[in-house]
């Protein structure tokens, strides 16, 4: 009985990780960083193929801003973007996209640019 329940259990918890989806690794600019011009990059990175179907920059007032998709829609480990020069504020990357099982995947990382 005791052995059936090990088994149960380990068969779990190796199918959940089975399903887990790609998560986001790091980010440049790191969320919540403080910087003083605008950053060269807007560059995300993956533990697992993501495509990323959507990516775009808002302001505090939430317009959004010019970037330039450095990536394609094929699925990759990394995205970047190229900004255009920006104000001093606050500024939010919100991103969607498929994980390579198929999944819906988004989320979003903010930074500054002090005056």
């Amino acid at each position: 009985m005791k052995s059936r329940l090990i088994l149960t259990i380990a068969a779990t918890l190796i199918g959940a990780a089975a399903l887990a989806h790609s998560e986001k690794e790091g980010t440049t600019p790191a969320n919540g960083a403080e910087l003083t011009e605008t950053p060269e990059m807007i560059h995300m990175v993956f533990d697992d193929p993501i495509r990323v179907t959507m990516a775009r920059l808002l302001n505090a007032d939430g317009a959004e801003m010019p970037m330039e998709r450095g990536t394609g829609l094929d699925p990759s480990l990394e995205f970047h973007a190229e900004p255009e020069p920006l104000a001093p504020g606050r500024y939010t990357v919100e991103w969607r996209g498929l994980a390579s099982d198929g999944h819906p995947m988004q989320g979003s990382f903010s930074f500054q640019i002090a005056d």
